[in-house]
């Protein structure tokens, strides 16, 4: 796990509303799963499969051709520090599963670099999520998952997988990486679901 500076450092107490046991940061620390991977956007691609088998896949410029929105979000992390007001520009789930005929309520969303995480479907869909490609009105550093990411900003942050490439439709919901080592299977901040068991 690669953890940044200032990490660590607790803010004052807070006079917004925060999920329990968050505290805010005005930096934005970078936790990482294994070593920062570097996708040209060149060679990046992002796959959608279905139970059926349909793959659908997009190259950079054929995302940049879909519709995208500027998301203005909290976020939370399950290491306890919230940011505020952090702006995104992005392609809405919806758009990407527009033509995805499936019967499975489960996904599993994959990363350059070997890591996962599970979601159940309703969960990215309906203006949830995105697959965010800038940050702060400028492209998406690799640090933070560049080229692109996927955001899912009402869940805890290791949801929100960084380097995305692709999303498996899965009909029973199977434990992504952090799931696998404990952490909770769903992630609602507002719940303090951090851990297996909370």
């Amino acid at each position: 796990m690669t953890i940044s500076r200032g990490f660590s450092r607790r803010a004052e107490t807070p006079a917004v509303d925060l999920p329990p046991g968050q505290h805010l940061t005005t930096g934005f620390p970078v936790l990482t799963a294994g070593a920062t991977q570097s996708v040209s956007t060149e060679k990046w691609r992002f796959t959608v499969t279905a139970e059926t088998g349909q793959a659908l896949q997009w190259t950079w410029p054929q995302m940049m051709d879909l519709p995208a929105e500027t998301i203005d979000v909290d976020i939370h992390c399950v290491t306890q520090w919230s940011k505020l007001d952090t702006s995104w520009r992005g392609v809405s789930l919806d758009t990407f599963f527009t033509d995805v005929e499936t019967g499975f309520d489960y996904v599993m969303v994959h990363s350059y670099g070997g890591y996962s995480t599970n979601l159940p479907l309703v969960d990215l869909l309906d203006g949830k999520a995105w697959i965010a490609y800038e940050y702060d009105g400028a492209p998406l550093s690799a640090e933070h998952g560049g080229p692109a990411r996927l955001l899912v900003p009402h869940l805890y942050f290791w949801k929100s997988a960084k380097w995305v490439t692709g999303i498996t439709m899965q009909q029973f919901d199977e434990p992504g990486f952090w799931e696998g080592f404990g952490y909770h299977n769903y992630g609602d901040p507002w719940r303090e679901e951090r851990y297996a068991g909370d």
